[in-house]
């Protein structure tokens, strides 16, 4: 078990996780390669930050997504990870993540991804 993170704050809630949540988090929140220990850790989703609000971002933003999530698979921590993305046409994208996990259980997850 490992101490759970809020994806609003980034901060400990003081209670525990069993789930993959946190290194959905961690992958989606650090700029890829802003990790000192793996290079190849993080994604490129900070790169959208200031991209035009278009269907083209909606689709670059998956992709970006599933990248960085390709290692928690790739690893054995999950069977399969897919992404969708929706626009509440305030500015953000809202990525909408299913985690199958080895064990069956599905988890769902969003992380919200400012743009234009």
């Amino acid at each position: 078990m490992d101490p759970l993170l809020d994806p609003t704050t980034g901060d400990y809630t003081g209670s525990t996780t069993n789930t993959l949540a946190n290194a959905v988090y961690l992958r989606l929140m650090t700029p890829l390669g802003g990790w000192w220990a793996n290079p190849n850790f993080g994604s490129r989703l900070h790169l959208l930050t200031r991209s035009k609000d278009t269907n083209q971002i909606d689709l670059l933003a998956c992709q970006y997504a599933e990248q960085a999530l390709a290692p928690i698979r790739q690893d054995g921590r999950a069977r399969r990870i897919s992404v969708d993305a929706q626009r509440p046409n305030n500015g953000q994208l809202l990525l909408l993540i299913e985690v199958e996990e080895t064990g069956g259980q599905i988890r769902n997850f969003q992380h919200h991804v400012r743009i234009a």
